[in-house]
């Protein structure tokens, strides 16, 4: 099972994320008891890979995916800080797409809240590869959040899933902003069914996760990684669950 740090970055910072209200945001002041410089990303990052000894993190731009300008100085610098890098940059098209990875990121990530068509995320897959494409499922309260017309709407996570494989996405990302940072756990019954209508992708899950008891349930759904922010923020998940989780498998 795979912890996957996050770092949710706005106006340059890297901020404590809240049920997706991203208006009132704060700068992060600590990362597992140690103290933070007015959400300094570097350490953030820094925290997370010396001492946490986590191998991937997770970056989401949102400035980019408000529809500013992309902080794509910050992407590069955490490119560089010895981890696996997935970003969701508010990707919509294929140029996008290639200067993401061209910043250092391993995977692009194109969200469900920005995606423009499947048709777009098909090409994106076909261009880069698929297996360097993560679909971002995004959820509110478990209902999907769309944005654009041509994506059609009132259909259900698992649907949208299934849809996000035959575009050719490698890998699956279900997270329900509503939860973000509440520490409510994971909504494991629609993971399971995710996990059921994409079988064969690389499933991860985010938004809620509490301590190691939610990882364990995760890899029983069938999640292969968690995206963790607050547990990591506050030392319930530290440097020793980290190294458990990573031995803990699932058989599917």
């Amino acid at each position: 099972m795979r912890v996957i740090g996050v770092l949710d970055v706005q106006r340059g910072r890297a901020v404590h994320a809240r049920a997706g209200r991203r208006d009132a945001y704060q700068p992060l002041t600590s990362v597992a008891g140690v103290p933070i410089p007015s959400g300094d990303v570097g350490a953030v990052a820094s925290v997370y890979v010396e001492r946490l000894g986590l191998r991937e993190l997770y970056a989401a731009d949102l400035d980019a995916l408000s529809g500013c300008a992309p902080q794509d100085a910050l992407v590069a610098r955490l490119a560089g800080v010895g981890a696996s890098l997935l970003v969701d940059g508010g990707v919509t098209s294929l140029g996008r797409a290639r200067r993401v990875l061209a910043l250092g990121a391993d995977r692009v990530i194109v969200a469900l809240e920005t995606l423009s068509s499947y048709e777009a995320l098909a090409a994106i897959c076909a261009a880069v590869g698929g297996e360097r494409v993560a679909f971002s499922l995004d959820l509110r309260g478990g209902a999907p959040v769309v944005a654009s017309g041509r994506v059609p709407r009132g259909e259900l996570p698992h649907v949208l899933a299934a849809r996000a494989r035959d575009a050719g996405a490698g890998t699956l990302i279900v997270i329900d902003l509503a939860r973000v940072g509440g520490g409510t756990g994971v909504d494991l019954e629609l993971i399971g069914r995710v996990r059921e209508a994409a079988r064969g992708l690389t499933l991860l899950a985010g938004g809620g996760v509490r301590g190691v008891a939610d990882l364990e349930h995760l890899a029983d759904a069938g999640c292969d990684g968690a995206l963790v922010a607050t547990a990591l923020h506050d030392g319930r998940i530290g440097a020793d669950e980290i190294a458990a989780a990573h031995r803990y498998s699932f058989t599917r």
